[in-house]
């Protein structure tokens, strides 16, 4: 059973579209921790929990996807901006048929972070009722304690996905400020 159907077709022609496509989630609101553990696409062992205590970035892609490509640089420059700060960049490979074509895909756009392989969907399920299985690529911002903060459906730029994760961080520090 496949469970991506196919990439979305958004498209935002400009950076308030792409703040549209964005739902932030109030710390009072927000869900359990994602647990996600898996296989990186060169073969580690991957997990998010190794990660709390650290605001991240889970990016849902696949290397068929006209948006993901668009987004590839936009992540890669998010990623150097704010790697300095703590900040965890993972991405979620899903649906891929071929794994050949997902390295080629992280070779051309440098990505310098890694990705879990998706397995049939069950790595997916991990995100179930946050992120819609049929709509990619999906980025989802986790507090330090691996609970989606915000969500983006659709492809992001830099400067909202750093304004997204600046909030996130200045949250956390308001939170353990005495």
């Amino acid at each position: 059973m496949a469970v991506l159907s196919a990439c979305s077709g958004a498209t935002p022609s400009n950076e308030q579209a792409v703040r549209d496509a964005a739902v932030s989630v109030p710390a009072s609101r927000r869900g359990e921790p994602i647990s996600l553990n898996g296989p990186s696409l060169d073969g580690r062992s991957l997990s998010l929990e190794s990660s709390r205590g650290n605001v991240v970035v889970l990016n849902v892609w696949q290397s068929t996807c006209g948006p993901c490509r668009k987004e590839a640089p936009e992540l890669v420059a998010a990623h150097q901006s704010l790697s300095g700060r703590g900040v965890r960049f993972y991405r979620l490979d899903v649906n891929e048929a071929n794994k050949d074509a997902a390295t080629g895909y992280e070779r051309k756009f440098g990505i310098p972070y890694p990705s879990f392989v998706d397995d049939g969907g069950k790595s997916l399920l991990a995100l179930r009722g946050s992120v819609s299985p049929n709509v990619v690529p999906t980025t989802v911002i986790l507090d330090p304690h691996g609970r989606i903060a915000v969500r983006f459906t659709g492809p992001v730029t830099q400067t909202t996905l750093t304004d997204a994760v600046e909030a996130v961080l200045t949250e956390a520090s308001l939170s353990e400020s005495p």
